[in-house]
């Protein structure tokens, strides 16, 4: 494994990475390895494509560090709220705000509810900035879902991976990513005998589950 991790880093045109991510139930820290000249060391937090994984992939640190951002922005446009129209609003609320909530958002599948809450949070905040309203009037599910037409977080999640499986049953997908999707009827020949082998469903793999869920 090592070797195989050696030739990655080696493979890569500009500098070679100086940090790890260990991914550990259990809290121990890895060693720092020396691949060639270079020292690559542990790291509890690595950023990947704009996305923190962190080594007990709890996304807390992510969340958190997003929901600092978006309200610090909301805070900025609160300020000249009174000079923008409401289409203005708006289009300033999804380029600062909601495009970092639907960023790679994916990753938050089967998250647990204190993850998505606390960026539903953030979504309720726009909600407010955009239809000029306080934090304390009644009707933000009404705002929220027939005005705005805004889905929760937890759906924004579902709709983001139906729209990512549907691309790849229909070879609108990268390769590395339609590959791994097993359908009934492919893999095994003893699932084409099954009633659901015509229904194009996708076949679970088994394992434990991506997020820590808490002991009490």
């Amino acid at each position: 494994m090592l070797c195989c991790c050696g030739v990655k880093v080696n493979d890569f045109s500009g500098p070679a990475p100086n940090n790890i991510l260990m991914f550990s139930m259990l809290g121990s820290q890895a060693p720092a390895l020396q691949l060639g000249s270079d020292t690559v060391t542990a790291s509890d937090h690595v950023r990947v494509l704009g996305v923190m994984f962190s080594s007990d992939l709890s996304f807390e640190k992510r969340v958190s560090k997003m929901c600092a951002a978006g309200f610090h922005w909301l805070c900025q446009l609160r300020r000249i709220r009174k000079s923008l129209d409401d289409g203005s609003v708006a289009t300033l609320v999804h380029a600062f705000v909601m495009s970092r909530v639907d960023y790679c958002n994916a990753v938050y599948t089967g998250a647990p509810k204190t993850i998505t809450d606390k960026l539903q949070r953030v979504l309720s905040a726009a909600s407010r900035v955009v239809s000029d309203t306080r934090k304390f009037d009644r009707g933000l599910t009404s705002l929220l879902h027939d005005e705005l037409h805004w889905l929760d977080v937890p759906k924004r999640v579902t709709y983001k991976m139906g729209v990512m499986l549907y691309r790849c049953l229909h070879g609108q997908a990268p390769r590395y990513l339609a590959d791994h999707l097993i359908t009934s009827s492919s893999g095994v020949d003893s699932r084409l005998c099954l009633r659901s082998a015509n229904q194009h469903q996708l076949i679970i793999p088994r394992g434990q589950p991506l997020f820590r869920q808490p002991l009490f």
